[in-house]
């Protein structure tokens, strides 16, 4: 491992590249600020090695960007593009990236913004269910959050012009873009030909293999590649819980050596606990989703999750009801995405044979023991307790959510099941252990001394209450 090699004088520089690129994935002359590049280029040979040997991701650096391709393991539904506003990409927008991608890729050196459009709404009118209207408000505001998307990212740069000019009125507004085409065509490579796939299984890596073992039955685990899959959980997934995890991984978890590693290369440290380990980022940059952070969802979800541990650790509180973890398959997901592909743009005669993507989900490996049980909160607490809190800290919210509680709720619980802490049921949610590191929260609301004047007099330095004569 190349990290334990590098001099201590120059270790701290290379686990800030080595966080970069895996906070990133893409890195260009811009994104996510212009120092990133010449760092990842000044350590690319070792970052190369180290990043093959722990994870078994694949790095590429050209002169214009450096792309990590992962390996991804699972589906993961809560990781949406987002837009400049933190806004999530919905289909439309997804579909406008998409398009404009490909429309990128066959334009010279510069494009409007109109002329972008007018080959996206063309192309999507081939495309079932999705069209761009350049007339409709809606329309103009999804396609250009994709193209800010792409500008973000620097695979187009703005030359003159305004975007949001247009968005509101096409008929006078425009824009004009550069195009950066190496950062295109490294946004977008798929392994496969798109147009030759009938299952998103297909875009998975190592789904080859998984065919070949449901044909040919399971092969002996690597453990080498068991230690590559639970390294990679640690640094892609808030916490790493080992119930959830085969007993051959749980050995690999537990082994004090495949953290190690993974802090060596990071500098990340990694906190322990009986039920999994987090990597824990001091500098706070190498996540998407900064906890504790400020923002009034923020906030209330740590208080929320502090209420949440004193509650579960109250020993005078009435016993809570305890439930095993809902089944996380992807496999519906998966169907979902399967049935959203456009048919109409398969090449039938280059396609895979659809009869040997497994029509089934794959039985997992079972765990020799009963799974574990994690205690519920209802709906009702969490209410009670977020409107505790509202009583309490309310002047102090954005006046957003002052007067809507219900939705302050929905969001400050979907962060904490963002961040592995809880799980959402139907009925409330499941408490998971990460939780206890939040518990005993201190509350310091900065209070300004009010002032009943408009002008005041000077202040002469005098500390007693006589006035000169």
């Amino acid at each position: 491992m190349r990290a334990r090699t590098i001099s201590p004088l120059e270790i701290d520089m290379y686990q800030r590249a080595a966080r970069m690129i895996l906070s990133n994935h893409l890195v260009t002359q811009t994104y996510p600020d212009r120092l990133a590049l010449p760092l990842l280029r000044r350590w690319a040979t070792e970052l190369r090695e180290d990043l093959l040997e722990l994870f078994g991701y694949r790095f590429e650096v050209t002169e214009t960007t450096a792309r990590l391709f992962t390996v991804p393991d699972r589906l993961v539904p809560d990781t949406p593009a987002r837009t400049p506003s933190d806004r999530v990409f919905d289909r439309h927008r997804y579909a406008y990236l998409a398009l404009a991608l490909a429309a990128l890729g066959r334009s010279g050196n510069q494009i409007t913004l109109s002329e972008l459009a007018d080959h996206v709404a063309t192309e999507a009118a081939q495309v079932p269910g999705v069209t761009l209207s350049t007339e409709r408000a809606a329309d103009r505001d999804a396609f250009v959050d994709a193209v800010a998307w792409l500008a973000a990212r620097g695979a187009i740069v703005l030359a003159d012009g305004d975007a949001g000019g247009w968005a509101s009125n096409p008929d006078t507004g425009e824009a004009l873009y550069d195009i950066d085409r190496s950062v295109v065509i490294a946004l977008f490579r798929p392994p496969r030909v798109l147009q030759h796939v009938t299952s998103v299984r297909s875009l998975l890596e190592g789904e080859k293999d998984r065919l070949q073992e449901a044909a040919v039955g399971p092969r002996p685990a690597d453990p080498r590649e068991t230690a590559r899959r639970i390294r990679r959980a640690l640094v892609e997934r808030p916490v790493v819980y080992a119930d959830e995890l085969a007993d051959d991984e749980r050995l690999q978890l537990a082994l004090p050596r495949t953290a190690a590693a993974v802090e060596d290369l990071t500098g990340l440290v990694a906190e322990r606990r009986a039920e999994g380990i987090a990597m824990i980022d001091p500098s706070g940059r190498m996540s998407d989703v900064r906890f504790p952070s400020t923002g009034t969802v923020s906030q209330v979800a740590l208080l929320l999750a502090g209420e949440m541990a004193d509650r579960v650790l109250d020993l005078d509180a009435p016993q809570l009801q305890h439930r095993p973890l809902p089944d996380r398959s992807r496999f519906e997901l998966t169907t979902q995405l399967d049935a959203a592909i456009p048919r109409a743009g398969i090449f039938e005669q280059l396609a895979e044979d659809p009869a040997a993507a497994p029509s089934e989900p794959t039985t997992p490996v079972e765990n020799a023991s009963e799974p574990a049980r994690y205690p519920q909160l209802g709906d009702a607490w969490l209410a009670e307790a977020v409107g505790k809190l509202v009583r309490q800290f309310g002047r102090t919210f954005a006046a957003q959510w002052q007067a809507d509680h219900a939705g302050l709720r929905r969001n400050a619980i979907a962060l904490l099941d963002r961040l592995d802490l809880v799980r959402k049921v139907d009925d409330g949610v499941l408490v998971l252990p990460a939780i206890a590191r939040f518990r005993g929260v201190v509350v310091n609301i900065r209070h300004r001394s009010a002032q009943s004047d408009l002008f005041h007099e000077p202040v002469t330095g005098r500390t007693d209450d006589t006035r000169p004569v």
